[in-house]
């Protein structure tokens, strides 16, 4: 009898044992995988970052009164590339850049010259479709965040994410202005 109920013990400590090795390893898996999705919005930024500088030189010699327009632009990429911004920090800095940037294609509009001008049709387009690119690993860095903040709050995982050092990541959101939603009337 006694054989029996060491046997139980033994196998329910292997079997919590298994359990919490498993429930860690997991945890691991949904930390690298935002990690790894982090990285795609990243490389998707300093290719925009990499673009700027093309497109405001661009801009100049048909818009060279618009100087707080690009400005405005290199300063804001500027602001982005700073090293070391936690995600909010490098989010409200993005969308600043974007907000910018906005301003910046609207000048495509006030000077057909420059709308006109094939070098900053493509660099308006290269932007555009990494704007894309960066919008779509957004949203996967913040489903990828998703996952680990639930698997971090949810019974008897959160016991286990105690052990190691596993803490909610922040997710990438888009400022208010960009949320906002515009109101058209005729």
């Amino acid at each position: 009898m006694g054989v029996i109920v060491g046997a139980g013990i033994a196998v329910l400590v292997l079997a919590a044992v298994w359990w919490t090795v498993r429930t860690f390893n997991r945890l691991i898996r949904l930390r690298n995988q935002t990690q790894a999705s982090w990285a795609q919005i990243d490389v998707q930024l300093r290719r925009r970052h990499d673009l700027i500088p093309n497109l405001v030189e661009a801009t100049q010699g048909y818009a060279a009164h618009e100087r707080a327009t690009l400005a405005e632009v290199t300063a804001a990429r500027a602001a982005a590339i700073t090293g070391g911004l936690g995600t909010a920090d490098r989010a409200r800095a993005e969308n600043a850049l974007s907000t910018s940037l906005t301003r910046l294609f609207a000048l495509g509009e006030t000077y057909p010259e420059l709308k006109a001008d094939g070098r900053f049709a493509v660099l308006q387009s290269e932007l555009t479709t990494t704007e894309n690119k960066i919008a779509y690993a957004r949203q996967f860095f913040n489903s990828a965040v998703q996952s680990y903040n639930t698997a971090l709050e949810t019974f008897p995982a959160n016991l286990v994410a105690g052990l190691g050092s596993h803490g909610p990541k922040e997710y990438f959101e888009a400022d208010a202005a960009a949320r906002d939603i515009v109101e058209v009337r005729f």
